[in-house]
C-alpha cells in the first residue's frame, strides 16, 4: 500500500534530516531527481527551451537547481521570478553560472508559449486558497502551451492536504513529489492538475509516522482475492444475499446481482421484487419469492439499489440491518437510512454505506473540500465504513483507516455503474474482508474494470459485468489469452 501523508507529516519528516546533514543538501537531493525526471521525459535534452516558474519558498529553490543541472547539459533555460527580492539566491546564481536566464515579465509570455517544458516551482505545500494573480495568470498560460507541464512537489494552487482548488492552479502532466506522496495530489481537484506522480525518495522514510491513508495498488488488491482452492465449495467461498430492484427498476437488481456473480462467491441469492427479471438474466443465481429471512443462508447482504423508499422497501432494509451479517447499504437504502441512522449505529457487523455526494449530503452535511476528512466524520459518527463516490473514490472505516482510489474512468459516470459497484462490494464483504477494506477493493476493481469498458469509447454498467472476469485476472496478474482474435 501506498501510504498519502499531510504536508504538517512531511515537515515533521524532513526536520531531522535537515539536522542531520550539510546546508542544502536536502534540495539538492530533490532537485537531483526533479532533473533526473525532466530528463527522462524530454528524452535529448541539449538545445530544448526549459521555462521555470519560480516562486519564494523551497519550491521555487527545486525548480532553480534542477535548471542548473538542466542547463548544464545544454538546455536553455529562462526563469521567471515571481518576486526577483526573494528567489532563492544560491539557485540563483547556480542558475546564472550555468548560462539560464531570468526573464522578466513582458517577456514570460512569449517564452512559455515556446518552450519545450515548463516547470513549476512557484508555490509548495504550504500553499493554501487562490493564487495571487501573477500567479494564475502564468499557471493558465502555461496550460495553453503545447508543452511538457511538470509541478515541483506539488501543483501551484493546490491544497498538498485535501487536493481543493481556489480558482486557477497549474495543470500538470507530470508532478515530481519528495520524500512520500501528498494526500491532495490523489484526492478532490487535485487529482485532476497532478498528472502522474513521480516519487523522489529524499531519506524521509524513517521519520514519516504510521500512515492512516493509503492508495491500494493491483499488488494489494490480488492479495485479497485469493482464487478457489481444491477443497472450496459454492458455500466456501461466500455467499452473498442481494435485495435490490423493484417493478420500476428491474434493471439494478439484474446489474447488482450479476456483478455479484462475476466478482468472487459460490453462490448469490436473490431476494428482492425484480424476481422475472433476475431468473431471466441470471439463472445462476438463487432466487427467493419472499422475505430476506426466507432466502437461506448467507455471509453478507447488499440492499437498497433500485428497491424504493415506501413502506415495504423501509420494511425490507430495516429486517437487513437487524441481522448480525455484514451488509453494503446502497441507493434508495441510503436515502432511507438517512432518515434513521440509529439503524446503523446500533448495528455490531460490519456495514458498508456507498453514497455519491448528494446521498451522502442527506446524512447532515456536503462533504466539502475536504473529502478524506468528511468520510472519516461519518464512519466515526455511524460506526461503519463508508465509501464517498466520485472522481477520486474515498474509503473510511470508523476507526479512521482511509484509502483513496488510484482507479477509474469519467466514462464511469453513466448509469447502474454504482449497482454494479454494491454487487462487487458485496461480494467481497461475503470473503470475510472487513468494510473498509472490502469498500477499497472493491473500488480498485470497479475502476479497473471500467478502464478495460471504456478502452474503445462509452461505456454501459453491462459492459462492466462481461468485462469484471478480466479486470481480475489482470490485477491478479493472468494473462490474458488469446484466442486466434484480437482482445474486446
Amino acid at each position: 500500500m501506498i501510504g498519502l501523508f499531510t504536508a504538517a507529516e512531511i515537515r515533521a519528516a524532513e526536520a531531522p534530516v535537515l539536522a542531520a546533514g550539510p546546508e542544502g543538501a536536502l534540495m539538492q537531493r530533490a532537485a537531483t531527481g526533479l532533473a533526473t525526471v525532466c530528463l527522462r521525459l524530454l528524452g535529448a535534452v541539449y538545445g530544448r527551451r526549459i521555462v521555470l516558474l519560480v516562486g519564494t519558498g523551497d519550491n521555487g529553490g527545486d525548480a532553480l537547481v534542477a535548471g542548473t543541472h538542466l542547463a548544464r547539459r545544454g538546455a536553455r533555460v529562462a526563469a521567471v521570478l515571481l518576486d526577483p527580492e526573494r528567489a532563492h539566491p544560491g539557485g540563483l546564481t547556480g542558475l546564472r553560472r550555468a548560462g539560464g536566464r531570468v526573464l522578466d515579465a513582458g517577456t514570460a509570455t512569449a517564452a512559455i508559449s515556446r518552450a519545450d517544458l515548463v516547470l513549476d516551482g512557484m508555490l509548495g505545500i504550504g500553499g493554501r486558497g487562490a493564487l495571487r494573480a501573477d500567479a494564475a495568470e502564468l499557471a493558465r498560460e502555461a496550460g495553453a502551451a503545447a508543452a511538457l507541464t511538470v509541478a515541483v512537489d506539488v501543483p501551484s494552487g493546490i491544497d498538498a492536504d485535501t487536493g481543493a482548488v481556489e480558482g486557477a492552479a497549474f495543470p500538470a502532466m507530470h508532478t515530481v513529489t519528495f520524500g512520500a506522496v501528498k494526500r491532495g495530489l490523489v484526492v478532490g481537484e487535485g487529482r485532476g492538475h497532478a498528472g502522474e506522480i513521480h516519487l523522489i525518495d529524499i531519506g524521509l522514510g524513517p521519520y514519516l509516522p504510521a500512515a492512516t491513508v493509503f492508495r491500494l495498488t493491483d499488488d494489494d488488491v490480488s492479495a485479497r482475492l485469493a482464487p478457489p482452492s481444491a477443497s472450496d465449495d459454492k458455500y466456501s467461498q461466500g455467499v452473498v444475499g442481494i435485495v435490490a430492484g423493484s417493478a420500476t427498476y428491474p434493471g439494478a437488481a439484474v446489474l447488482c446481482t450479476g456483478a455479484a456473480l462475476r466478482t468472487r462467491p459460490g453462490l448469490v441469492r436473490y431476494a428482492g421484487t425484480a424476481t422475472d427479471g433476475v431468473r431471466a438474466a441470471w439463472p445462476e443465481a438463487i432466487v427467493t419469492d419472499g422475505r430476506p429471512g426466507d432466502a437461506g443462508r448467507v455471509q453478507s447482504w447488499v440492499v437498497g439499489p433500485g428497491m424504493g423508499t415506501d413502506d415495504d422497501a423501509r420494511s425490507l432494509l430495516a429486517e437487513v440491518l437487524d441481522t448480525d451479517l455484514p451488509v453494503v447499504v446502497d441507493a434508495d437504502a441510503l436515502t432511507m437510512l438517512a432518515g434513521d441512522p440509529s439503524l446503523v449505529r446500533d448495528r455490531s457487523a460490519p456495514t458498508l454505506l456507498t453514497p455519491h455526494d448528494r446521498e451522502f449530503a442527506r446524512f447532515g452535511s456536503e462533504p466539502g473540500p475536504d473529502r478524506v476528512g468528511a468520510a472519516r466524520r461519518l464512519a466515526a459518527d455511524l460506526g461503519c465504513a463508508v465509501l464517498l463516490k466520485g472522481e477520486a473514490t474515498v474509503v473510511a472505516d470508523a476507526g479512521g483507516t482511509a484509502f483513496v482510489n488510484a482507479t477509474g474512468t469519467p466514462w464511469l459516470a453513466t448509469a447502474g455503474t454504482g449497482d454494479v459497484l454494491a454487487g462487487i462490494a458485496g461480494s467481497l464483504l461475503a470473503t470475510g474482508l472487513d468494510a473498509g477494506q472490502a469498500g477499497a477493493v472493491a473500488a480498485h476493481l470497479h475502476g479497473r474494470t471500467g478502464e478495460l469498458a471504456a478502452e474503445r469509447g462509452p461505456l454501459l454498467a453491462g459492459d462492466l459485468i462481461r468485462r469484471l472476469p478480466e479486470a481480475i485476472g489482470r490485477v491478479r496478474g493472468v494473462p490474458a489469452r488469446r484466442l486466434g482474435h484480437s482482445e474486446a
